[in-house]
């Protein structure tokens, strides 16, 4: 860590080949998913006595994965041109698609698990069912490789990135693109929507993370904290925080209420590629070139905020790099800035008003999930079916092959 932050490094995991690309954590903190260069998805359990699984199968690089909402199910996309869908369990059984006719650099599951958004150097962003992973539609806009896709916290959006140097907002239902924003000096590696769905921050080549309000289209903050390429970013669930991973070999926790540099902390040898915070806030998790995934316990107080912060359109804030002794921790301050308001979210409020008793969630989240693994379950029987029916296709037609050969034979 840097200065006097008290961010304790929780768990440390070694176990990948070749640098890890990206992390995410299952919805109950038992599990936390990375994808690799060396070809690997690995799924460790944060118990420190249960092993990790190591799943094989793509025939080249995993550059992104991700756990479905309700943790059953584990998307990663790959080099290698395809898309799989996991269990995360010791069997390690899997669907697999092929998605794009280029390398899959990003999966993204949509909020209520029932689609897939794939991005491709092929230029394209698709859209699956999670269900027999139908395809439904393409989106075509950019001109270049497509780095990142994510869904709107309501699904009614996607945003994407792209080495065009434009991030493009699209509609989901009517598969327009909205609006086009645009990075002159770079292009954004990384993009993703701020929790209350108002806002989105992009993680760029130029060294800087940006953030613009997607009703004014407006940039409302600017942050040149790094001096290397910005790999990956992750909002904090309760939308007052980001974290970010750079090429500088350091995450860097932003602090959007006040509009400055939090934390600065230094633990990855080598860039650090990927970063995401735990479904609560709780943790975050970080990989990076050195081939190391490191979990961290969030130590800054989220509670001096209401429920939610929302960004509101005020005047672009410019943060620059600090001078090193900013690294130290900076204290929050109480009260919220002109630049972000406490509004509590819509959902929270609801909950808190006597909405679905925990005891119906959880058994209706179990259910959830006990549908996914059917359902993964019965695909994985379709796809070994049409295995066997292709293999008894190919054994007929060799049968009929020597069978004609021998006619051909006598006949002579």
């Amino acid at each position: 860590t840097a200065g006097k932050s008290t961010t304790p490094l929780l768990r440390h995991f070694k176990g990948h080949r070749d640098t890890v690309t990206s992390v995410d954590f299952g919805c109950n903190m038992k599990q936390i998913a990375t994808g690799s260069m060396d070809s690997c998805v690995m799924i460790w359990n944060m118990k420190p006595q249960m092993r990790a699984y190591r799943f094989d199968g793509h025939k080249d690089a995993v550059i992104s994965v991700q756990f479905s909402p309700s943790g059953h199910l584990v998307a990663s996309a790959s080099r290698d041109k395809t898309v799989r869908l996991w269990v995360p369990s010791m069997k390690a059984e899997s669907t697999v698609f092929r998605a794009h006719t280029a390398t899959v650099r990003s999966v993204n599951f949509s909020g209520d698990g029932q689609m897939l958004a794939t991005a491709s150097d092929d230029k394209t962003i698709k859209v699956w069912t999670v269900h027999r992973q139908k395809f439904l539609f393409s989106l075509n806009q950019h001109i270049n490789w497509v780095r990142c896709v994510k869904f709107s916290p309501d699904d009614h959006l996607i945003v994407s990135s792209s080495d065009d140097k434009t991030i493009k907002l699209w509609d989901k239902n009517s598969r327009e693109c909205i609006h086009s924003f645009y990075e002159h000096a770079g292009y954004a590696n990384y993009v993703d929507f701020h929790p209350s769905g108002t806002c989105i921050a992009a993680a760029s080549t130029d060294n800087t993370v940006k953030v613009w309000d997607i009703r004014s289209h407006k940039m409302l903050q600017h942050y040149q904290v790094h001096s290397g390429v910005v790999n990956s970013l992750s909002f904090h669930p309760a939308g007052n925080f980001l974290i970010t991973a750079s090429s500088d070999s350091t995450v860097k926790i932003l602090d959007l209420v006040e509009g400055k540099l939090l934390y600065t902390l230094h633990g990855h040898q080598g860039p650090v590629t990927c970063v995401a915070f735990s479904r609560t806030g709780e943790y975050f998790a970080s990989g990076g070139s050195d081939e190391q995934v490191m979990v961290w316990k969030s130590n800054f107080d989220c509670s001096e905020y209401s429920d939610t912060v929302r960004l509101q359109h005020k005047t672009t804030s410019s943060v620059q790099a600090a001078p090193s002794s900013a690294t130290a921790h900076l204290p929050l301050n109480s009260h919220p800035s002109a630049f972000l308001s406490q509004v509590s979210s819509d959902t929270q409020s609801q909950a808190s008003d006597g909405g679905v008793p925990p005891s119906l969630a959880s058994t209706l989240e179990h259910i959830i999930g006990q549908l996914d693994i059917l359902t993964q379950t019965v695909s994985i029987l379709e796809q070994r079916l049409t295995l066997t029916e292709d293999k008894l296709k190919e054994c007929l037609e060799n049968q009929m092959e020597i069978g004609l050969h021998l006619q051909k034979r006598e006949d002579d």
